[in-house]
């Protein structure tokens, strides 16, 4: 028979523990303490999985994590892989579920969490998310009755999580199946995860001139600083009229010759140069930055392949010019939500478009 759940709780509580503990040989530094954004992936995972649950932090080394303000689980064990992690932070959670994920798995959320609550009952042990390349035993909810068998293969020298699933009753939930994006499960083990992680989300606001792109740009920016995302934007000039100050020193020193030629100063430098640069030799660049921005938006290139906001606005241009598999939405003051394939926004509802932004790409 199946556990009957109290309707004000729909699902049990569930502790949130977090395996911190590993070597990071591959990556050659310590993983948690990557910098992602403005926050290590640690702080991130934290951050984001507090909302479902007292957070413990699994670490195999004193005097580490102390300062995040969670608890900190020290390894009994050395060196035995993640096993040991999910072993003590069941004995100390003070729930019987316990969401487990590893600390370089930065895009886990908590609305996947509780995608994973909607699947206990009694009939299982353990709650593994699968998807179409493999089974992720780091992402997924256990049950403090399997201690005895962990703490068993512990005895025997058995380290693999995939002997504890085989031993236990295991639900395999399939990710295929819900609304997640595959990203969310990204693990970063070496250098070139890592920085493939931190490049930018990008999309373009696109329209024909005076639809209002650079108004709803400024305003998405402000949106997602507010969110604590950091923003940068590249507007491409259709027209070739890209000049400096005319009469400036800078274009003075240009115009005699000057390939490139900069100013700077203590608030921030400008590069005037002949050299010519796609949107993706540039975003590349800014990728590989110390600090990349956490999103890029591209001002225009409606027929570029990058995912897009539309604005169509009446007495303008009336009809949608872009590629409908790049769309985000479309902000519009007159179009019918029934008559286009993707979300329709007035051009005023800016908050809507950001968190239509957000959704899209899942941050």
């Amino acid at each position: 028979m199946k556990e009957l759940l109290s309707p004000k709780t729909a699902f049990p509580p569930v502790t949130v523990g977090i395996l911190a503990g590993g070597r990071s040989r591959r990556m050659g530094e310590d993983k948690a303490g990557l910098i992602l954004g403005k926050e290590t992936i640690l702080e991130r995972l934290c951050r984001e999985l507090s909302g479902a649950g007292e957070v413990l932090i699994s670490s195999g080394k004193k005097g580490l994590y102390e300062d995040l303000g969670f608890r900190v689980i020290l390894d009994e064990n050395r060196d035995i892989g993640p096993i040991e992690g999910i072993r003590r932070i069941l004995a100390e959670a003070s729930d019987d579920y316990v969401f487990v994920c590893a600390a370089d798995m930065p895009f886990v959320t908590k609305e996947l969490v509780s995608y994973l609550e909607e699947f206990i009952s009694s009939d299982y042990d353990c709650y593994v998310i699968r998807d179409e390349k493999r089974v992720h035993p780091l992402c997924a909810i256990y049950h403090r009755r399997i201690l005895p068998v962990l703490e068993e293969l512990v005895r025997e020298g058995k380290y693999r999580l995939m002997e504890v699933l085989l031993r236990v009753r295991t639900k395999y939930v399939s990710l295929e199946l819900s609304c997640f994006d595959p990203r969310i499960l990204r693990n970063l083990n070496t250098k070139e995860d890592f920085m493939e992680a931190r490049k930018p989300f990008v999309f373009c606001v696109s329209g024909y001139s005076d639809s209002g792109k650079t108004w709803l740009i400024e305003k998405l920016i402000n949106e997602f600083i507010r969110e604590g995302f950091s923003a940068a934007v590249l507007k491409h000039d259709g027209h070739g009229t890209l000049r400096d100050h005319p009469g400036s020193d800078t274009d003075r020193l240009f115009r005699a010759g000057a390939d490139p030629a900069a100013c700077f100063s203590e608030e921030g430098f400008l590069l005037h140069s002949r050299r010519r640069l796609s949107a993706e030799e540039i975003l590349g660049e800014l990728s590989r930055s110390k600090a990349p921005p956490d999103v890029v938006i591209l001002e225009g290139m409606k027929h570029s392949p990058y995912p897009k906001v539309e604005i169509i606005r009446k007495g303008i241009f009336e009809e949608s010019v872009c590629d409908s598999n790049t769309l985000i939405c479309i902000a519009s003051d007159f179009l019918s939500p029934d008559h286009a394939s993707c979300p329709v926004y007035a051009p005023e509802d800016v908050r809507g478009i950001f968190l239509c932004i957000r959704s899209y790409f899942h941050i």
